[in-house]
Protein backbone atom coordinates (compact mmCIF):
# COMPACT_ATOMS: atom_id res chain seq x y z
CA UNK A 1 0.00 0.00 0.00
CA UNK A 2 2.87 2.22 0.86
CA UNK A 3 4.37 1.62 -2.62
CA UNK A 4 0.81 2.66 -4.39
CA UNK A 5 0.36 5.96 -2.25
CA UNK A 6 4.15 6.98 -2.94
CA UNK A 7 3.74 6.04 -6.39
CA UNK A 8 -0.12 8.21 -6.79
CA UNK A 9 1.99 11.30 -4.70
CA UNK A 10 4.51 11.66 -7.25
CA UNK A 11 1.76 11.58 -10.11
CA UNK A 12 1.34 15.26 -8.77
CA UNK A 13 3.25 18.13 -9.72
CA UNK A 14 4.26 18.89 -5.76
CA UNK A 15 6.92 19.95 -3.84
CA UNK A 16 9.01 17.55 -1.79
CA UNK A 17 9.94 13.97 -1.58
CA UNK A 18 6.97 11.65 0.20
CA UNK A 19 8.37 10.55 4.02
CA UNK A 20 5.39 8.95 4.96
CA UNK A 21 1.65 8.91 5.17
CA UNK A 22 -1.27 8.40 7.32
CA UNK A 23 -5.04 7.67 7.21
CA UNK A 24 -7.35 10.68 7.86
CA UNK A 25 -10.84 9.80 8.96
CA UNK A 26 -13.20 11.91 6.64
CA UNK A 27 -16.68 10.11 6.84
CA UNK A 28 -18.39 7.40 4.79
CA UNK A 29 -17.40 7.68 1.51
CA UNK A 30 -13.85 9.06 0.50
CA UNK A 31 -10.08 7.79 1.91
CA UNK A 32 -7.95 10.43 2.81
CA UNK A 33 -4.52 10.82 3.60
CA UNK A 34 -2.05 12.91 5.21
CA UNK A 35 1.24 13.42 2.89
CA UNK A 36 4.17 14.42 4.89
CA UNK A 37 7.56 15.19 2.99
CA UNK A 38 11.03 15.53 4.56
CA UNK A 39 11.07 19.06 4.24
CA UNK A 40 8.91 20.79 2.68
CA UNK A 41 5.22 20.93 3.54
CA UNK A 42 2.16 18.55 3.51
CA UNK A 43 -0.17 17.38 1.43
CA UNK A 44 -4.00 15.71 1.85
CA UNK A 45 -3.74 13.06 -0.81
CA UNK A 46 -7.78 12.07 -1.51
CA UNK A 47 -9.28 8.91 -3.13
CA UNK A 48 -12.65 9.89 -4.74
CA UNK A 49 -14.97 6.67 -4.34
CA UNK A 50 -16.12 6.77 -8.14
CA UNK A 51 -18.65 4.19 -6.99
CA UNK A 52 -20.77 7.17 -5.62
CA UNK A 53 -19.05 9.99 -7.63
CA UNK A 54 -19.57 8.39 -10.81
CA UNK A 55 -18.15 11.16 -12.75
CA UNK A 56 -14.68 12.36 -10.33
CA UNK A 57 -13.51 14.51 -12.94
CA UNK A 58 -16.53 16.64 -12.09
CA UNK A 59 -16.62 16.75 -8.45
CA UNK A 60 -12.91 18.20 -8.90
CA UNK A 61 -13.96 20.38 -11.46
CA UNK A 62 -16.35 21.77 -9.12
CA UNK A 63 -13.62 21.44 -6.14
CA UNK A 64 -11.57 24.04 -8.52
CA UNK A 65 -13.95 26.03 -9.54
CA UNK A 66 -15.66 27.19 -6.16
CA UNK A 67 -11.92 27.39 -4.42
CA UNK A 68 -10.56 29.52 -7.10
CA UNK A 69 -13.62 31.61 -6.67
CA UNK A 70 -13.25 32.26 -2.93
CA UNK A 71 -9.72 33.02 -3.39
CA UNK A 72 -10.52 35.99 -5.99
CA UNK A 73 -12.60 36.79 -3.17
CA UNK A 74 -10.37 36.48 -0.46
CA UNK A 75 -6.66 37.27 -1.84
CA UNK A 76 -6.13 41.07 -0.73
CA UNK A 77 -7.66 40.53 2.48
CA UNK A 78 -5.33 41.48 5.13
CA UNK A 79 -5.83 38.35 7.26
CA UNK A 80 -5.80 36.29 4.29
CA UNK A 81 -3.58 33.31 4.60
CA UNK A 82 -3.30 33.45 8.11
CA UNK A 83 -7.08 33.78 9.50
CA UNK A 84 -8.61 33.13 6.19
CA UNK A 85 -7.73 30.12 3.89
CA UNK A 86 -8.95 28.52 0.62
CA UNK A 87 -8.49 24.96 -0.12
CA UNK A 88 -5.46 24.69 -2.89
CA UNK A 89 -5.43 21.84 -5.22
CA UNK A 90 -2.28 20.90 -7.10
CA UNK A 91 -1.77 19.71 -10.13
CA UNK A 92 -0.43 16.57 -11.83
CA UNK A 93 2.66 16.00 -14.10
CA UNK A 94 0.29 16.29 -16.72
CA UNK A 95 -1.51 19.62 -16.04
CA UNK A 96 -4.70 18.29 -14.74
CA UNK A 97 -6.47 18.51 -11.14
CA UNK A 98 -6.86 14.41 -11.09
CA UNK A 99 -4.77 11.32 -11.33
CA UNK A 100 -5.81 8.00 -12.11
CA UNK A 101 -3.85 5.22 -10.97
CA UNK A 102 -3.56 2.04 -12.47
CA UNK A 103 -6.32 0.47 -10.35
CA UNK A 104 -8.83 2.82 -12.03
CA UNK A 105 -8.91 5.04 -8.65
CA UNK A 106 -9.28 8.55 -8.86
CA UNK A 107 -7.68 10.52 -7.05
CA UNK A 108 -6.60 14.87 -5.99
CA UNK A 109 -4.25 16.60 -3.91
CA UNK A 110 -4.43 19.81 -1.82
CA UNK A 111 -2.09 21.30 0.46
CA UNK A 112 -2.34 20.72 4.06
CA UNK A 113 -3.07 24.29 5.83
CA UNK A 114 -1.17 23.60 8.84
CA UNK A 115 -1.42 24.37 12.66
CA UNK A 116 -4.92 23.28 11.98
CA UNK A 117 -7.45 21.05 13.45
CA UNK A 118 -10.93 19.41 12.73
CA UNK A 119 -13.78 18.56 15.95
CA UNK A 120 -16.11 15.50 15.14
CA UNK A 121 -18.12 16.91 18.18
CA UNK A 122 -19.00 20.57 19.25
CA UNK A 123 -16.70 20.96 22.19
CA UNK A 124 -18.23 24.30 23.53
CA UNK A 125 -20.28 27.40 22.24
CA UNK A 126 -17.30 29.20 20.59
CA UNK A 127 -16.50 26.50 18.35
CA UNK A 128 -20.30 26.56 17.44
CA UNK A 129 -20.02 30.69 16.93
CA UNK A 130 -17.15 30.02 15.07
CA UNK A 131 -18.26 26.82 12.81
CA UNK A 132 -21.22 29.39 12.12
CA UNK A 133 -19.10 31.94 10.64
CA UNK A 134 -17.52 29.01 8.52
CA UNK A 135 -20.27 28.10 7.07
CA UNK A 136 -22.26 31.36 6.59
CA UNK A 137 -19.35 33.25 4.77
CA UNK A 138 -19.12 30.30 2.30
CA UNK A 139 -22.63 31.05 1.15
CA UNK A 140 -21.78 34.73 1.35
CA UNK A 141 -19.12 34.41 -0.67
CA UNK A 142 -20.61 31.80 -3.11
CA UNK A 143 -23.83 34.15 -3.41
CA UNK A 144 -22.54 35.89 -7.16
CA UNK A 145 -21.28 32.28 -8.32
CA UNK A 146 -23.79 30.91 -10.62
CA UNK A 147 -24.81 28.06 -9.70
CA UNK A 148 -25.86 26.77 -13.33
CA UNK A 149 -22.24 26.91 -13.82
CA UNK A 150 -21.45 24.32 -10.90
CA UNK A 151 -21.85 20.68 -12.23
CA UNK A 152 -24.89 18.41 -10.29
CA UNK A 153 -22.63 15.47 -9.06
CA UNK A 154 -24.80 13.48 -7.02
CA UNK A 155 -28.42 13.98 -8.96
CA UNK A 156 -31.18 14.84 -6.12
CA UNK A 157 -29.15 14.28 -3.33
CA UNK A 158 -31.44 16.28 -0.71
CA UNK A 159 -34.48 15.48 -2.62
CA UNK A 160 -36.58 14.61 -0.15
CA UNK A 161 -38.85 13.59 -2.93
CA UNK A 162 -36.48 11.26 -4.01
CA UNK A 163 -34.79 9.92 -1.06
CA UNK A 164 -38.75 8.57 0.10
CA UNK A 165 -39.06 7.03 -3.79
CA UNK A 166 -36.18 4.97 -2.58
CA UNK A 167 -37.75 3.82 1.08
CA UNK A 168 -40.56 2.66 -0.33
CA UNK A 169 -38.80 0.61 -2.99
CA UNK A 170 -36.37 -0.62 -0.09
CA UNK A 171 -39.61 -1.32 1.98
CA UNK A 172 -40.92 -3.75 -0.82
CA UNK A 173 -37.73 -5.75 -1.55
CA UNK A 174 -36.83 -5.90 2.71
CA UNK A 175 -36.98 -8.83 4.15
CA UNK A 176 -39.62 -9.62 6.99
CA UNK A 177 -36.98 -9.53 9.66
CA UNK A 178 -35.80 -6.21 8.71
CA UNK A 179 -38.92 -4.40 8.32
CA UNK A 180 -39.88 -5.81 11.87
CA UNK A 181 -36.83 -4.87 13.03
CA UNK A 182 -36.94 -1.35 11.81
CA UNK A 183 -40.98 -1.50 12.47
CA UNK A 184 -40.99 1.72 14.70
CA UNK A 185 -38.46 3.90 12.44
CA UNK A 186 -40.70 3.04 9.18
CA UNK A 187 -44.01 4.28 11.12
CA UNK A 188 -41.99 7.15 11.55
CA UNK A 189 -41.05 7.87 7.90
CA UNK A 190 -44.31 7.62 6.78
CA UNK A 191 -45.71 10.16 9.36
CA UNK A 192 -43.26 12.68 8.77
CA UNK A 193 -43.71 12.62 4.85
CA UNK A 194 -46.03 14.89 3.68
CA UNK A 195 -44.23 17.79 6.21
CA UNK A 196 -40.75 16.68 5.08
CA UNK A 197 -41.28 17.35 1.32
CA UNK A 198 -43.06 20.76 1.99
CA UNK A 199 -39.22 23.00 1.17
CA UNK A 200 -38.72 20.95 -1.92
CA UNK A 201 -42.33 21.98 -3.00
CA UNK A 202 -41.43 25.57 -2.21
CA UNK A 203 -38.11 25.12 -4.46
CA UNK A 204 -40.12 23.45 -7.05
CA UNK A 205 -42.95 26.82 -7.09
CA UNK A 206 -39.61 29.22 -7.72
CA UNK A 207 -40.66 30.88 -4.05
CA UNK A 208 -36.99 29.52 -2.68
CA UNK A 209 -34.04 30.60 -4.70
CA UNK A 210 -31.18 28.20 -5.16
CA UNK A 211 -27.29 28.97 -4.87
CA UNK A 212 -24.17 27.13 -4.35
CA UNK A 213 -24.26 25.18 -1.44
CA UNK A 214 -21.63 22.62 0.40
CA UNK A 215 -24.54 20.19 0.90
CA UNK A 216 -22.21 18.48 3.75
CA UNK A 217 -22.00 20.81 6.86
CA UNK A 218 -21.59 18.16 9.20
CA UNK A 219 -18.80 20.24 12.25
CA UNK A 220 -15.86 18.09 11.06
CA UNK A 221 -16.18 20.08 7.20
CA UNK A 222 -14.97 23.15 8.69
CA UNK A 223 -11.62 24.00 9.53
CA UNK A 224 -9.98 25.30 13.05
CA UNK A 225 -7.07 26.84 13.95
CA UNK A 226 -5.98 25.57 17.24
CA UNK A 227 -7.02 28.25 19.15
CA UNK A 228 -10.29 27.74 17.76
CA UNK A 229 -11.23 29.92 15.50
CA UNK A 230 -12.42 28.93 12.06
CA UNK A 231 -10.38 28.83 9.27
CA UNK A 232 -12.29 27.87 5.91
CA UNK A 233 -14.29 24.80 4.98
CA UNK A 234 -13.69 21.50 3.70
CA UNK A 235 -14.21 18.55 1.84
CA UNK A 236 -15.79 20.64 -1.09
CA UNK A 237 -16.73 16.97 -3.04
CA UNK A 238 -20.64 17.47 -3.13
CA UNK A 239 -20.55 21.39 -4.03
CA UNK A 240 -23.51 21.83 -6.15
CA UNK A 241 -26.80 24.19 -6.64
CA UNK A 242 -29.06 24.07 -3.77
CA UNK A 243 -30.65 25.94 -0.78
CA UNK A 244 -29.55 27.41 2.32
CA UNK A 245 -31.80 25.20 3.92
CA UNK A 246 -29.33 22.35 3.44
CA UNK A 247 -26.02 23.84 4.70
CA UNK A 248 -27.86 25.22 7.99
CA UNK A 249 -30.04 22.33 8.57
CA UNK A 250 -27.16 19.56 7.78
CA UNK A 251 -24.80 22.17 10.11
CA UNK A 252 -27.29 22.26 13.39
CA UNK A 253 -27.89 18.52 12.69
CA UNK A 254 -24.38 17.79 14.00
CA UNK A 255 -23.20 21.22 16.06
CA UNK A 256 -26.13 20.98 18.69
CA UNK A 257 -25.56 17.44 19.94
CA UNK A 258 -22.28 15.47 21.80
CA UNK A 259 -24.73 12.21 20.91
CA UNK A 260 -22.38 9.51 18.84
CA UNK A 261 -24.11 9.53 15.13
CA UNK A 262 -25.62 5.92 16.13
CA UNK A 263 -26.18 5.97 19.74
CA UNK A 264 -28.33 3.37 20.83
CA UNK A 265 -29.65 5.46 23.96
CA UNK A 266 -32.37 7.74 24.07
CA UNK A 267 -31.44 9.47 27.08
CA UNK A 268 -28.13 10.19 25.72
CA UNK A 269 -29.19 12.31 22.74
CA UNK A 270 -29.88 15.63 23.36
CA UNK A 271 -30.35 18.96 21.74
CA UNK A 272 -28.20 21.97 22.71
CA UNK A 273 -29.87 25.33 22.17
CA UNK A 274 -26.91 27.23 23.50
CA UNK A 275 -25.12 26.04 20.70
CA UNK A 276 -27.85 27.05 18.29
CA UNK A 277 -28.10 30.78 19.50
CA UNK A 278 -24.35 30.55 18.92
CA UNK A 279 -24.44 28.51 15.55
CA UNK A 280 -27.31 31.22 14.42
CA UNK A 281 -25.18 33.97 15.42
CA UNK A 282 -21.87 33.62 13.35
CA UNK A 283 -23.96 31.88 10.32
CA UNK A 284 -26.59 34.98 10.18
CA UNK A 285 -23.82 37.30 11.19
CA UNK A 286 -22.02 35.95 8.04
CA UNK A 287 -24.80 35.49 5.53
CA UNK A 288 -27.78 37.13 6.85
CA UNK A 289 -28.16 39.73 4.40
CA UNK A 290 -27.60 37.61 1.32
CA UNK A 291 -31.16 35.90 2.27
CA UNK A 292 -34.43 36.47 1.71
CA UNK A 293 -37.12 36.98 4.43
CA UNK A 294 -38.75 33.41 3.07
CA UNK A 295 -35.27 31.47 3.46
CA UNK A 296 -34.34 32.99 6.80
CA UNK A 297 -38.38 31.81 8.26
CA UNK A 298 -37.48 28.11 6.81
CA UNK A 299 -34.39 27.66 8.56
CA UNK A 300 -35.51 26.55 12.39
CA UNK A 301 -37.76 23.83 10.83
CA UNK A 302 -34.71 23.09 8.24
CA UNK A 303 -32.93 21.45 11.11
CA UNK A 304 -35.69 18.83 11.65
CA UNK A 305 -35.49 18.22 7.66
CA UNK A 306 -31.96 17.81 6.64
CA UNK A 307 -32.17 15.49 10.53
CA UNK A 308 -34.78 13.89 8.88
CA UNK A 309 -33.67 13.04 5.79
CA UNK A 310 -29.78 11.91 6.87
CA UNK A 311 -31.92 9.43 9.55
CA UNK A 312 -34.19 8.28 6.14
CA UNK A 313 -30.76 7.51 4.47
CA UNK A 314 -29.68 5.34 6.98
CA UNK A 315 -33.18 3.66 7.12
CA UNK A 316 -32.94 3.23 3.48
CA UNK A 317 -29.86 1.30 3.81
CA UNK A 318 -30.75 -0.95 6.52
CA UNK A 319 -33.53 -2.17 4.65
CA UNK A 320 -31.73 -2.50 1.58
CA UNK A 321 -29.01 -4.97 3.58
CA UNK A 322 -26.51 -2.01 4.30
CA UNK A 323 -25.27 -1.60 0.35
CA UNK A 324 -24.29 1.77 0.73
CA UNK A 325 -22.95 3.19 4.07
CA UNK A 326 -19.77 1.48 5.91
CA UNK A 327 -21.29 -0.19 9.36
CA UNK A 328 -18.93 -1.65 11.70
CA UNK A 329 -21.52 -3.96 13.19
CA UNK A 330 -25.37 -5.24 12.58
CA UNK A 331 -27.88 -3.22 12.56
CA UNK A 332 -25.91 -0.10 12.58
CA UNK A 333 -27.68 1.67 9.86
CA UNK A 334 -30.76 0.90 12.07
CA UNK A 335 -29.15 2.25 15.17
CA UNK A 336 -28.33 5.67 13.40
CA UNK A 337 -31.65 5.98 11.52
CA UNK A 338 -32.84 5.96 15.30
CA UNK A 339 -30.34 8.27 16.89
CA UNK A 340 -31.58 10.79 13.72
CA UNK A 341 -35.13 10.38 13.95
CA UNK A 342 -34.57 10.79 17.95
CA UNK A 343 -33.04 14.35 17.21
CA UNK A 344 -35.99 15.15 14.97
CA UNK A 345 -37.89 14.94 18.17
CA UNK A 346 -35.97 16.50 20.09
CA UNK A 347 -35.98 19.22 17.57
CA UNK A 348 -39.49 19.72 17.12
CA UNK A 349 -39.60 20.02 21.04
CA UNK A 350 -37.21 23.45 20.90
CA UNK A 351 -38.76 24.31 17.29
CA UNK A 352 -40.57 27.28 18.90
CA UNK A 353 -37.64 28.77 20.74
CA UNK A 354 -35.85 27.83 17.91
CA UNK A 355 -37.33 29.89 15.96
CA UNK A 356 -37.19 33.44 18.14
CA UNK A 357 -33.44 32.99 18.11
CA UNK A 358 -33.61 33.13 14.16
CA UNK A 359 -35.46 35.79 13.71
CA UNK A 360 -34.02 37.97 16.81
CA UNK A 361 -30.88 37.46 15.30
CA UNK A 362 -31.85 38.47 11.86
CA UNK A 363 -33.50 41.34 13.21
CA UNK A 364 -30.11 42.33 15.00
CA UNK A 365 -27.86 41.81 11.72
CA UNK A 366 -30.37 43.66 9.33
CA UNK A 367 -30.63 46.50 11.98
CA UNK A 368 -26.89 47.33 12.25
CA UNK A 369 -26.32 47.05 8.86
CA UNK A 370 -29.81 49.21 7.84
CA UNK A 371 -31.26 46.79 5.46
CA UNK A 372 -34.36 44.66 5.74
CA UNK A 373 -35.00 40.82 4.27
CA UNK A 374 -37.03 40.73 1.57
Amino acid sequence: MNTNIRKVFEAFASEGTMSGYSAIDSGHINATYLIETEKGPSFVLQRINHRVFTNPEDVVANKIKVSKHLFEKLRDRPDFGKETHVLNFLKTTSGGYIHRDEDGSYWNLMEYIENSRVYLKTPDRGIALEAGRAFGSFLALTVDLDPSKVIETLPGFHSMKLRFEQFDEALLNASSERKQSASAQISIANELRQEMTSLENLVGEGKIPTRVTHNDTKISNALFSEEGQALCVIDLDTVMEGVVHYDFGDAVRTICSSADEDEPDPAKIDFSLDYFAAFVDGFLGRSGLSLSKLEIEGLPKSAKMMTFIVGLRFLTDFLNNDIYFDTQYEEQNLARAKSQFRRVELIEENLGEMTNIVMNVSVRVQNKSGTVAK
